[in-house]
């Protein structure tokens, strides 16, 4: 009868060691791609059209379009730029597309981005004639009659 070998977890400071190991080898693997594909595109997410700036920068990933995350060529042709929603929704769409034993690749079926949901507005404005399309009270100072 063969005996259970139980290994000693490592101690508190032993897995603190790893954590930073592997926080610093993810970053800097992050770092490489994400930063070029920050200088080849606009700061814009290529599935809702909102464009990042600032801090909010932080909110723009990087998705690789045929799913392997080593495929990074140097053109940045393998990427989109996408806000952690539209990125989450990538992927989701790709496991529910496995989970009905579709394609499991992003290239099968891509769908376009949702587009800019105020790319209309110019025209509506324009439409209800004075910039008002809920037909309130006109500005502080300024009279209507």
């Amino acid at each position: 009868m063969k005996r259970a070998v139980h290994k000693e977890l490592p101690d508190a400071a032993e897995r603190a060691r790893v954590l930073k190991e592997l926080r610093r080898d993810v970053l800097e693997r992050q770092q490489g791609y994400r930063e070029r594909a920050l200088r080849l595109f606009p700061h814009i997410c290529a599935g809702c059209g909102r464009e990042f700036t600032g801090k909010r920068l932080t909110e723009l990933t990087v998705h690789h379009k045929d799913g392997n995350w080593k495929n990074n060529p140097p053109d940045g042709s393998n990427w989109e730029l996408l806000c952690l929603y539209c990125h989450d929704h990538e992927h989701e769409k790709l496991i529910d597309a496995r989970r009905r034993g579709g394609a499991a690749s992003a290239s099968a079926d891509p769908s376009p981005g949702l587009g800019n949901p105020f790319e209309k507005l110019d025209a509506l404005l324009e439409a209800a004639g004075d910039g008002d399309p809920a037909g309130g009270a006109p500005p502080a100072g300024e009279d209507k009659t």
